[in-house]
């Protein structure tokens, strides 16, 4: 008697994969280093009041296990502070503690895949136009041969089954008419300057929102060198003034006390992009509030946070025209949702021909992943 075979699927409960007391403290650690702008001790001391509250650690594995093991793996650097001194004994005290190098890498690498996910790396200069050209994305068209194509590029079944229908099975041939080829999309390089402000607003009313700035900026570094080298990516931030950062220095990034120098952002993210040779440029500018400062011809500053100035205000205005003459787009991702901000940025948008994204802070990265895809199409001028 033949048994009766029965196929199915099992289902058991979930079980989390198994993490070592070391791996389960590091995931926390790595957001508390971002929230603290690189301050190990804080996002130590941080570590331990959860610790107090969670149960986080034993007596087998302790915070002080933990810092030890973050040192020798290499994630922490300890430095000899003179200022603090020592006991007179050959002991030279304490020293401060920092993150290294290798920590930057992996905060970046968690932020991209935070933000936008498991991304694979591909080849380099991988930006889809639309356009046909050079490339290995076949966009499924066919054409003529041209003296100058590549032979990899023609299609060998196109061909013959030219060849057939021009000449015939019995005197078969194949010239170069019965050549056809498949084309490609071309793929371009895109330079990018992101405008991160660090004005104090940006920390004002109770959020945080320069962390998932920081976090936005860390991923799209960490997205663009890994997975488009060819691609550039400049950052600046903007206060009273605007200067540039290395990314290097992005989980250090903190908010001062400072105002809103909208233009002086734009300026300096304009004379980046105009040293760049790619023909595809444009600008992420974060924001969160008005433009309340201009620095003046003979190095002073006007500044007027109440309302929107009107010579402020004209001023963005001309920016965004002097960009568009530049063929540069600005997108502006404005987290704030006060009515006549975004009144503000709806005139800036439309001066520049750019973009204007009204997003919180929860899907800014998300929305900024996005764009960045939908803007690598070649602008033909």
């Amino acid at each position: 008697m033949a048994m009766k075979i029965r196929s199915g699927f099992r289902f058991t409960n979930y079980e989390a994969p198994e993490q070592t007391p070391f791996e389960k403290l590091f995931e926390i650690f790595q957001e508390l280093i971002t929230h603290t702008s690189g301050d190990v001790e804080e996002a130590l001391d941080w570590l331990r009041e959860l610790d107090k509250e969670y149960d986080l650690t034993d007596e087998d594995y302790t915070i002080d296990d933990f810092k030890e093991d973050l040192k020798a793996k290499g994630y922490l650097r300890e430095e000899i502070d003179p200022s603090q001194g020592g006991d007179g004994e050959g002991n030279p005290g304490e020293g401060l503690l920092s993150i290294t190098a290798k920590m930057e890498r992996i905060i970046r690498q968690r932020a991209l895949d935070q933000i936008f996910g498991k991304i694979k790396r591909s080849g380099s200069g991988n930006h889809r136009t639309g356009k046909s050209g050079a490339g290995d994305e076949h966009t499924g068209d066919f054409r003529e041969y041209r003296f100058g194509d590549s032979l990899d590029r023609i299609s060998m079944t196109e061909s013959l089954k030219n060849a057939q229908v021009n000449h015939g099975l019995d005197g078969f041939s194949l010239t170069e008419d019965d050549l056809v080829v498949e084309d490609t999309h071309h793929k371009a390089q895109m330079s990018t300057v992101l405008m991160i402000d660090i004005s104090h607003s940006m920390i004002l009313y109770g959020e945080d929102r320069i962390t998932p700035a920081k976090k936005v900026a860390m991923a799209l570094a960490e997205l663009i060198t890994t997975r488009y080298p060819k691609d550039t990516l400049d950052i600046l931030v903007f206060g009273n003034d605007a200067w540039p950062i290395p990314i290097k220095d992005l989980p250090y990034l903190k908010v001062g006390p400072y105002h809103t120098n909208t233009v002086a952002g734009l300026q300096l993210a304009m004379d980046m992009l105009r040293r760049k040779k790619n023909t595809n440029k444009q600008i992420f500018m974060i924001t969160d509030g008005k433009p309340s400062c201009l620095r003046l011809p003979d190095g002073t500053y006007y500044k007027n946070s109440v309302g929107l100035d009107d010579f402020i205000v004209e001023k963005c205005y001309n920016m965004a025209r002097q960009a568009r003459k530049l063929h540069i787009p600005i997108t502006t991702f404005m987290i704030a949702q006060d009515p006549y901000l975004m009144q503000f940025v709806r005139h800036f948008t439309e001066a520049n021909k750019g973009k204007a994204l009204f997003t919180g802070l929860k899907g800014l990265g998300e929305m900024i992943f996005e764009d960045y895809e939908k803007n690598r199409k070649k602008r033909l001028k």
